[in-house]
């Protein structure tokens, strides 16, 4: 716990064989982690058996893949059931350092925050920890548009590594968003439509072939994914009406980094 806050971690998982002990045990090396959620995604690996046989992790397996954002549904209800105060989601494929779930939790305990994103950009090294060139400029283009037509600040909207707090999950119509990718820029476009800050942190991250990544055509669908949902934010505080069942906000918030 952090400030007597439960603080649990959700990992949305297919194929992690290889890499998810390694997240869990860094994960739980923190001493903050009270409860740590693994969901199995249909993997056609032995997911789910390795991730049962650690002690504290619950496992949550999906008997048919349900795809991404489908998974993280399923995350943050068993995250809300676990009893969570704070809900950290990071891969298990260690593209991301769990090293970084006391900083994240810590921002959403002391009130300031209610989402926290660990940011690959903002440090400078996502290229040298691997990133492709054309995940890059595509990233970059991404966000300089979604900031535009969400009046933000962020450095990335297309990070994996995210902190909320229980009682933003609960405001979020998340079970109407997408079931594959386009799942994470509708959350980030609801929150923001909210008019709350949405904070980050600099997160190195390492690019190597176990760590999850979708290919260019997927990405092409999640870029359209990702513009469309920004654009709903800007058509909906335009003419002033609410988005996905949310009130309007008084006035747009400023994203800010640290």
């Amino acid at each position: 716990m952090i400030q007597n806050q439960r603080i649990v971690v959700v990992m949305p998982a297919y194929n992690a064989a290889k890499t998810l002990g390694k997240t869990i045990g860094e994960a739980q090396a923190t001493g903050v982690v009270d409860h740590i959620v693994l969901v199995d995604d249909a993997s056609r690996d032995n997911t789910a058996e390795l991730a049962a046989a650690i002690p504290g992790v619950q496992v949550v397996r999906h008997p048919a893949n349900r795809g991404y954002g489908g998974n993280q549904k399923t995350c943050y209800r068993a995250a809300l059931d676990a009893g969570a105060d704070i809900v950290v989601m990071v891969h298990p494929d260690y593209q991301y350092t769990p090293r970084l779930i006391p900083a994240m939790a810590s921002m959403i305990a002391s009130g300031l925050y209610s989402c926290v994103l660990g940011s690959r950009i903002l440090g400078g090294g996502a290229l040298e920890g691997g990133m492709p060139v054309w995940k890059y400029v595509s990233n970059r283009f991404l966000t300089a548009a979604m900031n535009l037509l969400m009046g933000a600040k962020l450095s990335e909207y297309h990070t994996g590594y995210r902190a909320f707090s229980r009682e933003l999950i609960e405001k979020l119509p998340l079970d109407g968003n997408s079931d594959d990718f386009a799942f994470d820029a509708q959350m980030l476009s609801q929150i923001l439509f909210l008019g709350r800050t949405i904070a980050e942190v600099s997160c190195p991250t390492v690019y190597f072939p176990e760590a999850s990544s979708i290919n260019f055509r997927r990405s092409v669908t999640y870029g359209f994914g990702c513009l469309r949902a920004s654009s709903r934010v800007w058509w909906h505080r335009l003419v002033r009406t609410p988005m996905d069942g949310l009130p309007p906000p008084p006035r747009r918030a400023a994203a800010h980094s640290s």
